[in-house]
């Protein structure tokens, strides 16, 4: 049984932990990429992007950080971050959800089209497709996804 969590508003302490568990989730969903090396860039955007403009909110348990989901006023959801060993608990549908109560109207957002397990969860949670992109850093081709309240 997974230990309890719970949700809270992000704070500026929590940076390193968010970025590693960034780092965790996406080299464990794309091995074949070298995440590592982007880490940089990443930092740079979370500190001059997501922070500032979007509302962040973490799922701690047993006092580490297990998830997050960031949401801007538009209803874009940049991120939905859950550690691997997470992965198919309720965590990321309880990030979701606040992501949906933060923005209760429309939620957009775009996923990797060859993610097959992230399009199900967001299926599961009620988003529909709504087109098709390219994701423009890196070239991979996108889902257009959202979910209207």
């Amino acid at each position: 049984m997974s230990a309890p969590f719970h949700l809270r508003p992000y704070r500026a302490e929590d940076e390193d932990a968010a970025i590693a568990l960034w780092l965790e989730t996406w080299q464990q969903a794309y091995p074949q990429i070298d995440f590592a090396a982007r880490v940089p860039w990443w930092r740079e955007r979370w500190r001059g992007e997501l922070v500032p403009n979007t509302e962040i909110i973490v799922a701690e348990e047993a006092d580490a950080l297990a998830g997050f989901v960031t949401i801007d006023a538009t209803g874009y959801l940049d991120q939905l971050v859950v550690a691997p060993d997470r992965w198919g608990s309720k965590l990321a549908g309880a990030l979701v959800d606040e992501a949906k109560r933060l923005s209760p109207k429309l939620i957009t957002l775009l996923v990797n089209k060859d993610n097959a397990r992230a399009i199900r969860f967001y299926e599961r949670n009620g988003f529909s497709h709504a087109g098709e992109d390219v994701n423009p850093t890196s070239g991979r081709p996108v889902l257009r996804m959202e979910w209207k309240g």
